[in-house]
């Protein structure tokens, strides 16, 4: 998450909703639409004036607006207008004949026109000389794919070395799902007006807008009750102040159920996640082959292991053992490292026969997919392509609207739901939230067995657990994040996050 974003509003809407936030500020307020086009080309072209104060003086600055046929063209030309009478050379760019142009967007053009500024119509091979790229293309209405002039603007733009703003969101993005509608301007910064749109804070939307800015346009503060959000924000909760006189059975005991041979790995990492988020006591049940060491490295993790196949004696199935391991942890993890052999399905099958609080991940999931139930008591943490199995999809259909199907996921099966990614959602029953902590540096194996951990680690602490899963996932990608701002993205590993995670919830 960039620095910037720590000041932004928590609500998020849909482009509907924000639609109707600007009728009401219209209609029932009696701020024109023009006002509001001049305020938002405004908040364009201050943001405009910090990025340029920060290389050399302004007046030396080329800005090339590119502009479309509807209202984010009004507001480019309202930036356009402001640069010109400060003494920058603009270029305004258009896609379709501005005459086209209707109410506020006309009356900004002309009001262009009136400072002596000049237009060109868009050609394919034009080139582009410019500091400073303004898209006011399209705005939040588009909903199918881009192509013709605007594909190839959207080629152009991108092909051209310049520092890129967004008008409210980057041309060829959908403002609903954050997909690309075929393709889509890259930017540095996008300033978005009125409310945050949803679009912006996951699915591919990370890779183009860049910076997120944003003004209210002063609309005032008692409209926004009157739309109703269901998407939120997580932010940082501090955790509370722990007693003095509490003891390691005052912060829960959570299990992990995992590590098949050959990814004993996941349990180990799962349990160290827990234990470094301040659970008091974590055991493993794993495979006995490996359960005498697999916590050679970290001793304070209890490692417990069971055979669980139906051709063993009675007096040798480790079925009651089990369950008495069960009985005496709080939380319960099943799914890293776990496989889908018998083996793993018997604790599979153990583990959701009990009423505690379940994380399920990986292979959890895959087998959840196979067997569906629904429970109120657990939380659920697929990447795209364990959602895609759960709601019998596509990676690419899961993707295409992220919101769409991790609330699918959340009616189909209950609980709390994590869909990973760049900007992972987390559904309740009520409302969906978003976490834009977390970077490209985590895509390396064994950070999903970290959350399942550090999840499990808070629920056992007393967390809700809607608190627990937004706030681990939160965590997680701030621990992360700050690795990577000490050593870089590649080579980041699972691990790495522990001593981060650690001061996080101090």
């Amino acid at each position: 998450m960039k620095q910037t974003e720590r000041n932004l509003p928590i609500k998020l809407y849909s482009a509907a909703q924000i639609k109707e936030l600007e009728r009401i500020a219209i209609d029932e307020r009696g701020i024109s639409a023009y006002e509001l086009m001049s305020r938002a080309g405004q908040a364009v072209y201050e943001h405009l004036l910090k990025h340029c104060a920060k290389v050399e003086t302004i007046k030396a600055r080329t800005i090339a607006v590119f502009c479309g046929s509807g209202n984010n063209a009004g507001d480019g030309f309202i930036v356009a207008r402001l640069a010109l009478l400060a003494g920058f050379k603009v270029d305004v760019i258009c896609i379709a004949d501005p005459l086209i142009l209707k109410g506020a967007a006309l009356q900004a053009y002309q009001t262009y026109l009136n400072a002596k500024g000049t237009i060109s119509l868009f050609e394919e091979n034009q080139p582009i000389c410019a500091d400073v790229i303004v898209d006011a293309m399209l705005g939040t209405g588009l909903l199918r794919v881009v192509t013709g002039r605007y594909a190839k603007a959207i080629e152009v733009i991108n092909n051209t070395v310049a520092y890129k703003i967004a008008i409210d969101i980057p041309t060829g993005l959908h403002a609903d799902t954050g997909n690309v509608l075929s393709c889509a301007v890259k930017v540095d910064c996008t300033v978005t007006f009125i409310g945050l749109k949803q679009g912006l804070f996951t699915g591919f939307s990370a890779d183009y807008c860049g910076e997120i800015a944003y003004s209210s346009l002063a609309v005032p503060d008692d409209i926004f009750d009157q739309v109703t959000a269901t998407i939120i924000r997580v932010i940082q909760k501090p955790l509370p102040k722990r007693e003095r006189t509490s003891h390691k059975g005052s912060y829960g005991h959570v299990l992990i159920v995992g590590g098949d041979i050959g990814y004993s790995g996941a349990a180990r990492l799962a349990g160290e996640a827990s234990a470094r988020v301040g659970a008091g006591l974590v055991s493993l049940a794993t495979r006995q082959a490996h359960a005498g060491y697999i916590n050679l490295t970290r001793p304070e993790l209890m490692c417990h292991g069971f055979d669980m196949s139906e051709k063993l004696a009675p007096e040798q199935d480790s079925t009651e053992q089990l369950r008495i391991l069960l009985d005496k942890a709080n939380v319960i993890v099943v799914g890293p490292g776990l496989g889908q052999s018998e083996w793993a399905k018997k604790l599979f099958d153990a583990v959701l026969s009990t009423q505690k609080p379940l994380v399920i991940d990986a292979d959890g999931l895959n087998l959840l997919a196979q067997f569906p139930k629904v429970n109120a008591n657990w939380i659920l943490t697929p990447h795209p392509g364990e959602a895609a199995r759960l709601l019998k999809s596509t990676t690419h259909g899961i993707q295409s609207d992220r919101f769409a199907a991790v609330r699918a996921i959340q009616c189909q099966y209950g609980g709390i739901v994590v869909l990973k990614g760049a900007g992972t959602l987390i559904a309740s029953e009520v409302n969906i939230a978003v976490s834009t902590t977390g970077n490209p540096g985590m895509a390396s194996g064994g950070m999903g067995d970290v959350l399942s951990g550090v999840i499990a680690g808070l629920l056992a602490q007393g967390f809700p657990m809607e608190e627990a899963a937004q706030q681990g996932v939160y965590l997680h990608g701030l621990a992360a994040d700050l690795a990577v701002a000490e050593a870089g993205e590649r080579g980041l590993l699972a691990g790495d996050l522990f001593h981060y995670l650690r001061r996080l919830v101090n």
